[in-house]
């Protein structure tokens, strides 16, 4: 559990400084961008309707872990738009709740003690 930890926090880092370097250079108005890149039916828009994917299926995980409370659909939602940036923070604190029990933190707590 510590190695993935290491690996969450320092992917992480990385990703961080390279979005903010991006950002900085090139605005932050990425949607028409991602989204116009899949409706020109290139490579780029491949890549970007797999990671959207990708996306789609870590909102749906985290509302499900947390049982589609209102609390959990709101995860779900930021999980989608905050990507990995929110998900590997997200990551750390839920290993850490789960002290480490990788049943627990794939399934939230409910479901790993029922």
């Amino acid at each position: 559990m510590t190695a993935f930890r290491i690996f969450l926090g320092t992917f992480f880092t990385i990703l961080t400084v390279y979005t903010l370097i991006v950002g900085a250079n090139h605005g932050w108005n990425i949607m028409p961008i991602f989204f116009g890149d899949m409706a020109a039916m290139t490579w780029p828009g491949q890549f970007n309707l797999d990671f959207f994917g990708f996306l789609l299926l870590s909102g749906l995980w985290l509302s499900w872990r947390h049982e589609f409370t209102p609390a959990g659909l709101a995860l779900g939602v930021v999980g989608v738009f905050g990507g990995i940036v929110f998900l590997m923070p997200y990551l750390i604190y839920a290993s850490l709740q789960a002290n480490g029990d990788m049943k627990v933190l794939l399934l939230g707590p409910g479901r790993a003690n029922s």
